[in-house]
């Protein structure tokens, strides 16, 4: 079942609708403190909107990612604050997903269906590519049933990149959603990062694509 958290009827209506069409089950919030009175644990993801009276989405988010019973659901934020800065902190929030209003419904329910497939292989605790996994509770990663020594920063990034296959992330974004408020760390470093994932992954090192000009994204 999918939960719509928005402040605009309208929306709630139109999402529900769409997403009952697509074979899901919905059920809507009008607001952050609606959706806590309900139990949040019943649901496979979050559609959750921002800016609203009381409780912020990002707030609601925050809160999910500080329960277990919730903390692995998938959150996607639907907003009409598309700065830079937002989408960090929506990231930060623990947002897997992040769409900018006005939206069309039909990018809405690709996502969606998107999120979902991805965060379906995060049950047990892990993010699997083929015979690479990051298990996301003891922080270590295994290549062919082997562990690879990796640290915090090479993790975080190759989680970064893994749980949103195809995005691509310039420098500063992972800079941003990955040293967070330390603003000594110069570009060059993401890159020497990079290169030592790359390395640590073989034979998956193709997969840490580079798209010329904008930034790293990673490549099934």
């Amino acid at each position: 079942m999918i939960l719509v958290v928005d402040d605009e009827q309208d929306i709630c209506r139109i999402l529900k609708f769409n997403l009952e069409l697509n074979g899901f089950e919905a059920l809507t919030a009008s607001s952050a403190e609606e959706a806590l009175s309900l139990d949040l644990s019943r649901f496979e993801l979050v559609l959750l909107d921002v800016m609203m009276g009381g409780i912020s989405g990002f707030e609601l988010a925050r809160q999910m990612r500080a329960n277990p019973k919730t903390k692995d659901i998938p959150v996607i934020f639907l907003t009409a604050k598309d700065t830079e800065s937002d989408l960090v902190e929506g990231f930060r929030a623990g947002a897997d997903d992040y769409i900018a209003k006005p939206f069309s419904v039909r990018e809405v329910m690709l996502r969606v269906k998107a999120v979902l497939r991805r965060t379906s292989r995060r049950v047990s605790g892990t993010l699997d590519y083929e015979s690479m996994s990051l298990d996301l509770d003891s922080k270590t990663v295994t290549v062919d049933g082997k562990q690879v020594p990796f640290t915090r920063t090479e993790f975080e990034i190759l989680h970064l990149l893994l749980s949103n296959p195809g995005r691509v992330y310039s420098r500063q974004d992972i800079l941003k959603i990955v040293w967070r408020d330390d603003v000594l760390v110069l570009d060059r470093t993401v890159d020497v990062n990079i290169t030592r994932i790359r390395k640590k992954i073989a034979p998956y090192s193709r997969c840490i694509a580079t798209r010329s000009g904008y930034g790293y994204f990673f490549q099934p």
